[in-house]
């Protein structure tokens, strides 16, 4: 959990009925004062590397040490660092991990979590706003990045629609339903009846794997053709369906499955 508040004597690791007197309070007071200046100059040290050389002079435990230093003040933040990496593996592990999860790495407490959560949904509004009004399918890498950081680390499958215009600028972002660890209820006659709604020319599927592995399924692929098909005779088309992994993403068009 995060730094609270805490009792005088607590914060200079004496406990409230340990021995008495002045001495052993004074000797704890000056070694809780060393160990403050340790981690307070190790932290202008990293903050200076950051200012002269940019991230790239950091690793990404010093990345995330250096924004924890905003969110736990009273704290040495190298280990809790070193713990959500050890934990998720990747940055983007972090960031995309749930609130509830990110509180079981010792130092994290619901604060932090939900301060870490708000930064991913900063990161995410960053990327959507590299595919606004631009032509989707010449700012594919931007499509890929956008969908990656949204769900890549959803623990339960997720089906996204992205509904485009006439020139293929996008008109609306959705999630048309959540599912389980391994399969997500889709109904094609419904998602033609929301293009229509939005007035949309042509779609994007997209959704996660949760397992990280974005190979399609079988029923991935059937459930693709059956859009495809009640699409097409309204004039809708499908552009792609991409799957999405922790680490990669697949393209049933890529594939010539589509």
């Amino acid at each position: 959990m995060e730094d609270a508040a805490a009792p005088a004597d607590d914060l200079f690791g004496v406990a409230g009925d340990d021995v008495p007197g002045r001495p052993a309070r004074a000797s704890a007071r000056s070694a809780a004062t060393t160990e403050d200046k340790h981690y307070h100059g190790h932290r202008e040290r990293l903050r200076n590397r950051f200012r002269d050389h940019g991230d790239t002079a950091l690793a990404d435990y010093e990345i995330l040490e250096l924004l924890l230093f905003r969110l736990i003040p009273r704290r040495d933040t190298k280990p809790v660092a070193k713990g959500l990496l050890e934990r998720f593996g990747t940055l983007s592990g972090v960031f995309g991990a749930t609130p509830a999860l990110l509180q079981e790495v010792n130092g994290i407490g619901e604060t932090v979590a939900l301060d870490l959560k708000l930064i991913s949904a900063v990161a995410q509004r960053m990327l959507k706003s590299e595919i606004r009004n631009k032509t989707l399918l010449g700012s594919w890498s931007s499509v890929i990045q956008y969908c990656h950081a949204a769900m890549a680390h959803e623990p339960r499958e997720q089906f996204r629609i992205l509904f485009l215009d006439k020139r293929n600028v996008l008109i609306a972002d959705e999630v048309q339903g959540h599912g389980t660890v391994d399969h997500t209820p889709v109904y094609p006659r419904e998602v033609v009846r929301r293009a229509l709604e939005l007035s949309a020319t042509a779609i994007i599927l997209v959704h996660n794997h949760p397992s990280g592995d974005p190979t399609p399924s079988r029923a991935d692929i059937d459930m693709t053709k059956t859009i495809v098909e009640t699409a097409r005779p309204l004039g809708i088309t499908v552009h792609d369906h991409i799957i999405i992994g922790k680490d990669g993403h697949a393209s049933l068009k890529g594939l010539r499955l589509l």
